[in-house]
């Protein structure tokens, strides 16, 4: 299939201060060398999708920079797209006025692409995951729509988008931040939460935004995805089935974190230390690259001319672009 990706980067993470007085939460350093939108960028290459837009506007300037230095060179010379993209010059104050906003300004290059399916990624969380497995699981179910989701201790869930779903699957409703949260009818002490990342099929995107406009509507989470519930075949894919080669006895199956605090991204960082991590940075069947890798480049490529298959190439990387002005 033909995946194009949209990578939410633009968040603020106020409540990652000071950590975010000079960058845009997905840029925030991790460990090692790695920030926090390496993830998400490993996991779409690695899933050998290699049409991706970044899309950022909180303090972009680090952003920009690293995906430069860390990714451009795993993009060059060869078939496929990255780029960092902003705001469009005539939107008010040249912003993205949400998640959703942020997409609907990238539909003409949506539209160029005629992708069988749009993937729409959150930037900042920390995890491992092959996304064409949550491709096959869309198409097997013939959804418009499908959001990966993780069960979550219910008094945490309020901070998520929470998912009603029957045991077959489909999404019967999506509320965002409940004050109260649903609870899994298998498990009464969790719920299911949205992991930020959603799969679309294009026409569905693409009206579902336009109707969203139309409605002064700017988010995904608390506007979009509860309106198509009711219209649209939405179905929740379990992360926990989600596989990935190299991971070891040892380490926790199934690990996502979503690191919007100081003391969660805190915990994330230890969960990485040690013999006997929680989760392994150094899992060389399924690599998580970040600057140091990208310095090593030249080195590799002089030892091999075949290209590994997380090596997704490009010849086109512009880097830190305006979207055109509509």
């Amino acid at each position: 299939m033909n995946i194009v990706a949209m990578v939410l980067a633009g968040g603020e993470g106020t409540r990652l201060y000071p950590l975010t007085a000079e960058h845009a939460k997905p840029a925030v350093p991790f460990a090692s060398g790695y920030r926090l939108v390496d993830f998400v960028l490993s996991n779409l290459v690695n899933s050998r999708i290699s049409t991706i837009y970044v899309l950022a506007q909180y303090k972009p300037e680090s952003l920009i920079k690293h995906v430069s230095a860390a990714w451009s060179p795993w993009f060059a010379g060869g078939e496929g797209t990255l780029k960092v993209l902003l705001p469009r010059s005539n939107t008010r104050g040249g912003q993205f006025k949400g998640t959703a906003d942020a997409v609907y300004q990238c539909l003409d290059l949506l539209q160029a692409h005629s992708p069988d399916l749009v993937a729409v990624f959150a930037a900042d969380h920390v995890y491992r995951m092959d996304v064409r497995q949550m491709a096959a699981f869309h198409r097997e179910r013939r959804a418009d729509v499908t959001v990966s989701a993780v069960a979550v201790p219910l008094k945490e869930a309020s901070s998520f988008g929470v998912l009603s779903t029957p045991p077959e699957g489909r999404v019967t409703e999506f509320r965002e931040k409940p004050k109260q949260a649903a609870p899994l009818p298998s498990d009464p002490a969790r719920a299911y939460a949205s992991m930020g990342n959603y799969l679309f099929d294009p026409d569905v995107l693409e009206r579902a935004l336009h109707e969203a406009r139309r409605a002064g509507e700017t988010d995904f989470g608390r506007d979009v995805l509860p309106r198509l519930c009711g219209t649209q075949r939405v179905y929740a894919y379990d992360f926990a089935e989600n596989r990935v080669p190299g991971v070891q006895d040892h380490e926790e199956r199934g690990y996502w974190r979503d690191v919007g605090t100081l003391a969660a991204l805190a915990a994330a960082r230890q969960d990485a230390m040690g013999n006997l991590p929680r989760f392994n940075l150094w899992n060389r069947r399924w690599p998580i690259r970040g600057e140091f890798d990208a310095a090593l480049l030249a080195g590799i490529k002089s030892m091999t001319t075949e290209a590994a298959p997380w090596q997704a190439a490009s010849r086109d990387q512009s880097i830190g672009e305006r979207l055109p002005a509509s």
